[in-house]
């Protein structure tokens, strides 16, 4: 892993790169989101692929500039992270958050709850719980954990 991560670069998105981050997003929703309801699941689709292909976002990157994962952070607080599941467990999203952190040393996020690959992830890059909300950001019944990197 270590060999690989040396491989890794993190840049800025580039205009043209939309659609493999919307990719990204789907392949990522698919492998880790299955309690979304198939409705629900279009429906986010939907505004992912109005939203994301315009938005600013941190790719990490291979050594042929392919994207391989990808953040957004906004004013200190990490809006969203995914890694494609074919690069999962290489240490593609601990460089993520690890430039995230270099940037925003008291970075929050949000993950849910139902997620728990990715609260078992936060926890051990050092994140702790700093509350709940029984709806997502769109008032869906799905609980987000509110983290903040850091001791309290």
């Amino acid at each position: 892993m270590a060999n690989y991560l040396k491989m890794i670069s993190i840049r800025l998105s580039l205009p043209d790169e939309g659609a493999r981050v919307v990719e990204i997003w789907r392949r990522a929703v698919d492998a880790t989101h299955d309690f979304l309801s198939p409705e629900d699941r279009q429906a986010i689709d939907e505004l992912v692929c109005a939203f994301l292909p315009k938005a600013t976002l941190w790719l990490a990157v291979d050594v042929h500039d392919y994207p391989l994962a990808f953040m957004l952070i906004d004013d200190g607080h990490m809006e969203a992270l995914f890694v494609d599941p074919a690069y999962r467990g290489l240490g593609v999203g601990r460089a993520l958050v690890g430039h995230a952190l270099h940037l925003c040393p008291a970075l929050t996020t949000d993950v849910n709850e139902q997620n728990t690959q990715a609260v078992g992830f936060y926890l051990k890059m050092g994140f702790r719980l700093t509350g709940r909300s029984a709806l997502d950001g769109q008032g869906r019944p799905y609980p987000l954990i509110h983290l903040k990197f850091g001791k309290a």
